[in-house]
């Protein structure tokens, strides 16, 4: 076999691998761990080898020679792979291991219609605390509550409409409770993460507070903050344009 041939195949296998893991975990062939983690890791070790072997051979004239193309192909390819395990691996270890955030964190909004889709969920429903509240105020300071100068039914029609608008499954919207139930799955591995989003009615207007949490994993690679900070980002745009 020759040399670019090698060095593209094991790219390739790398780019395979790591496509293979959202859907295999999604289809039941094999868990969480392994879907991540295990996948991931073999994805790193193929694409390196990958590029690590078209970096070589590029360096030596006579073996380049006809070769150069596909050496490239089999650099940028692997090296493309290798980035997104590395990236993961980084966003661990650089934001705090948490799955719920909430914009409060003192009396956070509670699930209600969403608990008996997350009965067999590792994660609870439950808040976890002020360990988590002190490393959400650590790691995403801007996450906070939105007051507005809506009156309570109206800013619940609207966030609604918002909720909608993000593609979420919106599983209850009790406007009377001034409460509202989501669900959102990710698209690869198919993770389903649950929204409440909370109206009350204070002086001269109202707030919201909306809390999102995974139902599987540890960590959520800061997934629940950006889909809060998303959310309430597309909801001032709305309020700003009436």
């Amino acid at each position: 076999m020759k040399i670019s041939r090698l060095a593209l195949v094991l790219s390739i296998i790398a780019l395979v691998l790591l496509l293979i893991g959202g859907p295999g975990y999604r289809m039941g062939l094999w868990d969480l761990g392994f879907g991540l983690r295990g996948v991931m890791r073999y994805a790193l070790y193929a694409g390196a080898a990958g590029a690590i072997v078209a970096i070589v051979f590029l360096l030596i004239p006579k073996t380049r020679a006809g070769q150069t193309v596909p050496l490239v192909a089999a650099l940028v390819l692997g090296a493309s792979v290798v980035a997104v395990p590395l990236y993961v691996g980084n966003t661990v270890e650089r934001l705090p291991f948490i799955h719920d955030i909430s914009t409060d964190t003192t009396n956070p909004p509670e699930f209600v219609d969403v608990r008996p889709l997350r009965k067999d969920a590792p994660n609870p429903p439950e808040y976890p605390g002020d360990e988590v509240a002190t490393q959400q105020a650590e790691a995403y300071p801007d996450i906070q509550t939105l007051e507005t100068e809506l009156d309570p039914e109206a800013l619940v029609e609207l966030a609604e409409d918002t909720a909608r608008e993000q593609g979420w499954e919106i599983v209850s919207a009790v406007t009377a409770d001034g409460r509202i139930e989501a669900t959102d799955t990710t698209l690869w591995y198919g993770f389903k993460d649950d929204i409440v989003i909370r109206v009350r009615a204070v002086d001269g207007g109202s707030i919201l507070d909306i809390r999102s949490k995974s139902r599987v994993g540890g960590s959520d690679l800061g997934k629940n903050a950006a889909r809060i900070r998303d959310y309430l980002d597309d909801l001032r745009d709305h309020l700003d344009a009436q």
